[in-house]
């Protein structure tokens, strides 16, 4: 009884622990609100990978889901803190919290406020809810000792160590345009592709796959570019970096209605009654 009184007094508890490290990890952010429509270095965004329609017949996570920090599930119980590397997941989490919020970062780790471009090295940051600790998403080549868990492709991860690793550029999801749109500015909120520097692979999510988490089931994130007959991109490495709305009763852009779509035809009637 003293010792447990003495370890009480501490917060060494394991249930104290525990408290601590899913407070951190659920911490409401705050995201930041772009003016221009663009995404722009040192800002606080989600990753988000959208609902699509096709959907298959085996995925068990359907809607629009985050990137997350997931530490490993044995060790949460054990720490107040997550250790490195850690691991990740994709959730359907839309509310900003620690866990899912990342900072976008130059390669140089200098330039602020500046415009994010396809084609542009770039890193991105996590707290997970701590003061002063960030981790960047980070991946390597596939080995027969280091792989994703489920997909046994090439693993994604959190790491504090800074290396050419870190680095990532953002594509145009149509290959027709993308080498017009390379240079031109990143818009937020918008379908774009995010490949490792190092290897060019893709960043993933495999709905279909769940990991066993300290949040419950949550779809595998890998890194791997998933090609259709056309040679194209599928939806599961399409992703949005979602940033802050400036409305009270929604924190992110993804509840925010869209506008609706202009009749066009309507439009060109109205100018031109005589046309069909």
């Amino acid at each position: 009884m003293k010792d447990f009184l003495e370890k009480r007094d501490k917060g060494q508890l394991l249930i104290q622990r525990n408290r601590r490290l899913k407070q951190n990890l659920l911490r409401p952010m705050q995201l930041s609100v772009s003016e221009d429509g663009y995404v722009h270095i040192g800002d606080s965004v989600m990753l988000v990978n959208p609902d699509y329609p096709e959907m298959e017949a085996d995925l068990f996570l359907s809607g629009d889901l985050s990137l997350c920090l997931t530490p490993d599930e044995i060790r949460a119980h054990l720490s107040d803190e997550f250790e490195v590397p850690c691991g990740l997941s994709a959730a359907p989490t839309k509310i900003p919290v620690g866990r899912n919020t990342f900072v976008i970062l130059s390669a140089d780790r200098e330039t602020i406020g500046q415009v994010l471009r396809y084609g542009q090295n770039f890193c991105l940051g996590t707290t997970g809810g701590f003061e002063g600790r960030m981790l960047y998403l980070s991946s390597d080549h596939r080995t027969l000792l280091k792989s994703s868990k489920r997909s046994w492709l090439q693993e994604v991860y959190l790491t504090d160590e800074v290396s050419y690793l870190n680095c990532w550029q953002a594509a145009f999801p149509n290959p027709e345009l993308r080498l017009e749109y390379e240079g031109f500015p990143v818009q937020a909120n918008t379908k774009i592709l995010i490949n490792h520097c190092h290897t060019n692979q893709g960043l993933v999510v495999h709905r279909h796959l769940f990991l066993r988490t300290y949040f419950g089931k949550e779809a595998e994130v890998a890194a791997h570019t998933h090609l259709d007959s056309h040679r194209v991109e599928k939806p599961r490495n399409h992703w949005m970096l979602v940033t802050g709305s400036p409305r009270k009763d929604s924190p992110t852009m993804l509840d925010v209605p869209k506008p609706p779509v202009e009749d066009t035809c309507a439009l060109e009637q109205v100018a031109d009654p005589g046309a069909q």
